[in-house]
């Protein structure tokens, strides 16, 4: 398996990683937690994949018996199974995107994860959707930017580039996390959290990933910018 440097800074994955959204979920075909250990036995363990993506929100369907969080939890149990296992991985989780993205959430959510992962440390941990309001984090739908949804309550008070981007440091000079970016996202917002890193100064670390939508059939992320921005 081919192994690649994530942005300028020192974390290496693997070329192809283990999606873990339904990973435990209430829907019918939702994998249980067996199943899941025999998928990163394999992947992991057997084919030398490094990279697991998983978010605090996880299961999709979560419901009764399948709350948030219990992916995070089906990882950390296959990780304390043998201590060596977290040596294998690079585990990217990501806080709940919007209005919880905040200084005081960004940390209390990292420390929840860690728990529910059962390590000290998050290689990767990503915004899931932008605290802002952008029609990029609308999952495959229009790109038709709405001016006046940027009022609503649920954006109007949002968190800042600048407070993002200095809470993010201050977890990865705790140790707590490697490296850190965002998910359904544009070239302005990865410009912009790029550009506060830089303004805030003091070793204030920038973004090094962006997870976005790829495929034959999804080319948003080449159309709006996101890859002259990432370069």
């Amino acid at each position: 398996i081919i192994q690649h440097l994530m942005g300028s800074g020192d974390i290496v994955t693997s070329e192809i990683g283990l999606g873990t959204q339904r990973w435990g979920s209430s829907d019918f075909n939702g994998p249980d937690e067996k199943l899941c250990h025999e998928m990163l036995d394999y992947g992991i363990l057997e084919n030398g994949l490094s990279l697991i993506d998983t978010a605090e929100q996880y299961p999709i369907p979560s419901g009764r018996g399948a709350p948030e969080g219990l992916t995070e939890e089906i990882i950390g149990r296959w990780l304390a199974k043998d201590k060596t296992r977290r040596d294998k991985v690079a585990i990217a989780t990501k806080i709940t995107g919007g209005s919880n993205v905040n200084r005081v959430n960004i940390e209390r959510d990292c420390e929840d994860s860690l728990k529910r992962l059962g390590t000290d440390y998050i290689d990767l941990y990503l915004l899931h959707w932008p605290a802002r309001y952008t029609p990029q984090s609308n999952w495959g739908q229009s790109l038709q930017y709405h001016r006046d949804t940027e009022g609503s309550p649920y954006y109007r008070n949002h968190a800042s580039f600048e407070e993002i981007a200095e809470a993010m440091s201050k977890l990865v000079k705790a140790g707590k996390i490697r490296g850190w970016g965002m998910c359904n996202d544009n070239a302005y917002g990865l410009a912009a959290s790029c550009a506060a890193a830089k303004l805030l100064g003091g070793g204030a670390t920038a973004p090094c990933v962006m997870q976005n939508d790829f495929s034959l059939i999804d080319r948003r992320a080449e159309e709006n910018g996101v890859s002259e921005a990432s370069s």
